[in-house]
């Protein structure tokens, strides 16, 4: 077993208690197991136990064998000497402190039943690891875990967006729009668009929001996408023609076409669209981040992002490829959910907490609460288990569980898993 499965075992007081005694005969009472360390140093903090009749109080450790101790160089670590008991499975060492003085030592054992349940967890072949067992367990446990699997979802996204704001030397703005940009290209094309918004700044493209001509020759001149072919209709000369011109006065580098993707994706998803969709949501929104922070209903966040294509994309999908349908290319209501979640909430939380305005978090787990749940094969695999995510706040709590917990088999770590090893599933 793991140390994991050991630290588990300790935790939740699931060891044999009775007529305790350490390595050396001592009689030995566990008044407190303390607390889960999830960082560096001891496996937990401010535990209290009774060797004979003297009270100790410090910290507890937890290894497979007790050898681990030298192995691991606990004993040249000062972080250990406040090590008041090593809990072990086998006994092969006596460990001391840096200091040379002697750690009782503790050979704890427990329910067999409980190795046999995570083990059988472990070499589970089904889509979770629990599959089988699922059935056993009252969806209130799981409905009671979304809030904290959300949040630590939304901290897991916020985590890149402080990433990009160092980098971005704390502008919250330039930041914001290079990752609206990545999330435009929606997966397939998220690097080209994100290059892309490194390429042209939110600066420039500030300069000419006033034209959604000006913005759509910087936005494709700097994807490159004009340097295709020397001849062209008269739209896509005259957007190279402009490009050409503000080359020069911003002194612009564009990418290379070949890093766009249009094959096995529908024509209305295709780079040429959402690149056009992306210079009228830059056209209609001034200072979008600021405005974004003022929008309480979510009704007026999706309304922000009903954005279209220029005229030109309405007979095309390419340049110089005139298509047989004329029709209006809006921003999808999925596509405005999808950038709402993966963009705007985890936003909003991250300002918040930095500039500590609590209400915005509460703000964006409110705005999920008010999408509709996820369409994707996880949730619906979720689904045929039972479990219904009622809106985006559940949906991305169960992808949270899934992809974090599931997929790596964190049955230890989720309220599921802990139930079915200690068999007492509801």
């Amino acid at each position: 077993m793991p140390e994991e499965f050991l630290q588990y075992v300790w935790e939740n007081k699931l060891f044999f208690a009775e007529n305790l005694k350490t390595s050396n005969g001592e009689k030995l009472e566990i008044v407190d197991v303390g607390k889960r360390n999830t960082n560096s140093g001891p496996d937990f903090f401010n535990a209290k136990i009774k060797i004979d009749e003297t009270i100790w109080a410090g910290n507890i450790e937890i290894h497979k064998k007790s050898s681990d101790w030298l192995q691991h160089k606990h004993n040249t670590d000062k972080a250990y000497d406040n090590v008041i008991l090593h809990v072990v499975e086998i006994d092969d060492r006596q460990v001391t402190r840096v200091t040379g003085e002697k750690i009782a030592t503790l050979v704890f054992t427990y329910p067999e039943k409980l190795k046999t349940n995570y083990q059988n967890l472990l070499n589970s072949k089904t889509w979770i690891a629990c599959q089988n067992q699922f059935h056993k367990i009252n969806p209130v446990i799981l409905q009671l875990g979304f809030n904290r699997l959300m949040i630590e979802r939304l901290e897991n996204k916020t985590g890149e967006i402080l990433e990009r704001l160092i980098q971005n030397k704390n502008n919250w703005n330039e930041t914001f729009y290079q990752i609206l940009a990545r999330s435009f290209g929606f997966k397939v094309n998220a690097i080209p668009f994100e290059m892309l918004a490194k390429a042209v700044s939110l600066k420039t493209l500030a300069k000419h929001k006033n034209s959604i001509f000006q913005l759509e020759a910087l936005l494709f001149g700097s994807s490159g996408l004009l340097n295709e072919q020397l001849l062209g209709d008269g739209y896509f000369l005259k957007l190279r023609e402009e490009y050409s011109f503000l080359f020069k006065k911003y002194g612009l580098q564009s990418i290379e076409s070949h890093l766009w993707k249009f094959m096995r994706l529908r024509p209305v998803n295709f780079p040429t669209i959402r690149i056009s969709q992306f210079a009228e949501l830059i056209h209609r929104s001034d200072g979008l981040f600021s405005k974004i922070l003022e929008i309480e209903n979510i009704g007026n966040l999706k309304g922000l992002f009903k954005v279209k294509a220029s005229e030109y994309w309405n007979t095309h999908y390419s340049f110089n490829k005139q298509s047989s349908k004329d029709s209006v290319k809006e921003l999808g209501e999925n596509s405005i959910y999808t950038l709402i979640i993966n963009v705007i909430i985890p936003f909003l939380f991250v300002f918040g907490e930095k500039q500590n305005k609590n209400y915005l978090q509460n703000r964006a787990l409110e705005f999920l609460e008010q999408l509709p749940p996820e369409k994707n094969s996880i949730i619906s695999k979720w689904g045929k288990l039972g479990i219904q995510g009622r809106s985006a706040f559940e949906t991305q709590a169960l992808l949270q569980l899934k992809n974090l917990y599931c997929e790596k088999k964190k049955c230890l770590n989720c309220q599921i898993g802990v139930k079915l090893v200690k068999n007492l599933a509801d």
